[in-house]
Formats: C-alpha cells, sequence, structure tokens
C-alpha cells in the first residue's frame, strides 16, 4: 500500500512538472516571436537564425547539466525547443544531398532541429546552387566519412562557392535491418546502397548466407521497396525507417 502512494505522489509531482515545463516553453516561444518583431522593425532582411547563438546556447546548456539525462540527451532536447521557436519566427529551408531517409537528412534534423523544412537535391552541386540562389536558407553536405575519407566533391564545390562552412554535425552511423516481417528466415533478398552493403557484409554472412543482396540507388530506396516487397528487407539508417 505505502509503495502504492508513493507512485501516486511521484505521478503528482511529474504532472506539476509537466506543467511548469509547458508554461517555460511557451513563455520562451513567445519571447521568440518578440524577437522576431523587434528584428523585423530594425531590418527587414535581418537573419533569424544565428549559428553562433545556437552554439553558445547548447554548449551553456551542458555545462550546466546536473544530470541524470547526460550533455548530448539534454543539448537535442533543446534543440528541438529552439528549432520550434524559431519556426515561430522564420521557418528554415534546408537542402540536402538526399533522397529522403538518408544520413545527410539525418545530420541536417541533428543540427536544425524538426521544426524546420529539408529539402532533397539529388547532388552536392545543386546544394550549393540552393543556398547561392536563396531558394534555401541553409545547406548540409556530407564532408568526410570514416571508410572513404574527404569528399572531394564538397570540397571543390567549396573552391567555387561564396559559401561558407557555419556548423559542423558529427553523425555515428548506425545500420539497421528493415522488414515488414519480423521473422529473419522469411526473407528472401535484401535492398541497400552498395556502401551499406559492404560495412554489414560480415553479419549478413554470419546471419542471412543465403539471402540476395540487391542494390539499391540509396538506403531510402531501399526502405522503400522493402516496404512493398513481401519478403525483402533494407539495410538504412533510422530516418528511412519513418519514411
Amino acid at each position: 500500500m505505502t509503495d502504492t502512494k508513493d507512485l501516486g505522489k511521484l505521478r503528482i509531482e511529474i504532472d506539476s512538472l509537466d506543467k511548469q515545463i509547458l508554461e517555460l516553453i511557451s513563455r520562451r516561444a513567445n519571447c521568440a516571436q518578440q524577437v522576431a518583431t523587434v528584428k523585423r522593425e530594425a531590418d527587414e532582411t535581418a537573419a533569424f537564425y544565428r549559428p553562433e547563438r545556437e552554439a553558445q546556447v547548447l554548449r551553456r546548456i551542458k555545462e550546466a547539466n546536473p544530470g541524470p539525462l547526460d550533455d548530448e540527451e539534454m543539448a537535442r532536447l533543446f534543440r528541438e525547443i529552439m528549432s520550434a521557436c524559431l519556426a515561430l519566427e522564420e521557418r528554415q529551408t534546408i537542402a540536402y544531398f538526399g533522397p529522403e531517409g538518408t544520413f545527410t537528412q539525418a545530420a541536417a534534423l541533428k543540427h536544425f532541429g524538426h521544426s524546420v523544412h529539408t529539402k532533397p537535391v539529388s547532388a552536392i552541386s545543386e546544394v550549393f546552387r540552393e543556398v547561392e540562389s536563396r531558394v534555401c536558407d541553409f545547406g548540409v553536405v556530407p564532408i568526410e566519412n570514416s571508410t572513404e575519407g574527404v569528399v572531394n566533391h564538397t570540397l571543390d564545390s567549396f573552391l567555387n562557392s561564396p559559401l561558407k562552412i557555419c556548423g559542423e554535425v558529427e553523425m555515428r552511423i548506425h545500420q539497421h535491418l528493415l522488414a515488414k516481417q519480423p521473422e529473419l528466415e522469411k526473407l528472401k533478398r535484401i535492398y541497400s546502397h552498395p556502401q551499406s552493403l559492404a560495412q554489414c557484409r560480415e553479419w549478413l554472412d554470419a546471419h542471412l548466407p543465403g539471402v540476395e543482396r540487391i542494390h539499391a540507388a540509396s538506403n531510402a530506396d531501399a526502405a522503400r521497396r522493402a516496404a512493398e516487397e513481401e519478403g525483402s528487407g533494407a539495410i538504412a539508417g533510422e530516418v528511412a525507417a519513418e519514411l
């Protein structure tokens, strides 16, 4: 009986804290709207998103974090709050080297939060053109990966563009096996980008040695095909699983 009473008290306290959090987030959002008004009155072309300001805020949050949530998790929560508040000022459009469901899109969402509009484009050079022409506010392109080193196309594009790097996102790549059916023995084929298949070769050899491996244009395309075809699976990132 005592445990039940204690649990009830804790739930009441959580409900009270949730209400306070809601009120504080709403106050922060109201402040963001006031910031937008002040900026527009001072300069109609004022930039609403300032990467250095966001980095400063997140750094301060990490330094002040008392736990038990770790610094990265706390920063992720605050980034989403900041993203939602910024969308009240002006919703940002972010070009990225697509298609949807790729790790580049995941990097864009990690850096800017989920309240932005992401726009996939088919080439790295197109990302630069979208931002240079001001169709998009920012662009996300791959610079380097641990298996293939630097991405030369991206570096070459910077040499021929007035755009500058204003932020960096480090992504730990986690591949997932996606399928409509949970039983591995029912899988007849696996779709994925060639690089992902190569990265997961040892696991596939050990757990799905007789399953056909089929190259896909992207992991997002692989996820779509796996969702449409019985007996098919895909190796892709978490973002592709949400499509």
